[in-house]
This record gives structure tokens, C-alpha cells and sequence, in this order.
């Protein structure tokens, strides 16, 4: 069965930074290409970025610059790292298994001073 778990999600101040984790489970992990989504207060989830097989990435504008997403295929895990963090950064972030489309459940990240 395969399985993807947030975590790492906190408050944090604005101009700030954090790092999330993804642990995905039961699958050819080096083969799967992983995404970080978010859902804003009262929004629409929105693409963050993505990393596939190889390290290929891709980024939202709203991030690119400032987020920076990494794979460990060894420990069948993905990073994000989240730096100079703004309010509009808030929401819950959700880590997708894109072959399999299997969804965690979300960490939530709040910048607010």
C-alpha cells in the first residue's frame, strides 16, 4: 500500500524559513516524481513545486527563489526547504505521489509574527 506522510509543518516568524519532510512508502520510490502542494485559508490547493526522477524540479513563481525541493531515493524521502517565508506562505502543505496519486494529509505552516 503506498503511503506519503507530512511532517515538519510549524508557526513560524515572517523572513523566516522551515523545512518540510515527506516520507512516501510501498513503492519504487526513485521512479516517482513527488509534489508539494498547499491549500491558503479559504483557497484553492496550488501547486509548490515538484521533483522527479533524477532531481529534475519545478517551481511555482510565487516560490521559485525561495523554496527549494530535494530527494533522498536511499531513505524514500523529499524536502522542502521554505526560506525568507511571508504570510501568504500559510496554508497546508500536502505531498503527492504523482504516479500513484496517493496524497498525505498535510502539515500546516502559518507565518505570522
Amino acid at each position: 500500500q503506498v503511503q506519503v506522510v507530512e511532517s515538519g509543518g510549524a508557526l513560524v516568524q515572517p523572513g523566516g524559513s522551515l523545512r518540510l519532510s515527506c516520507a512516501a512508502s510501498g513503492l519504487d520510490f526513485k521512479f516517482e516524481t513527488i509534489r508539494w502542494n498547499r491549500q491558503p485559508p479559504g483557497e484553492r490547493r496550488e501547486f509548490v513545486a515538484a521533483i522527479a526522477k533524477g532531481g529534475i524540479t519545478n517551481y511555482a513563481d510565487s516560490v521559485r527563489g525561495r523554496f527549494t525541493i530535494s530527494r533522498d531515493d536511499a531513505k524514500g524521502m523529499v524536502y522542502l526547504q521554505m526560506e525568507s517565508l511571508i504570510p501568504e506562505d500559510t496554508g497546508v502543505y500536502y505531498c503527492h505521489a504523482w504516479n500513484h496519486d496517493v496524497w498525505g494529509k498535510g502539515t500546516p505552516v502559518t507565518v505570522s509574527s
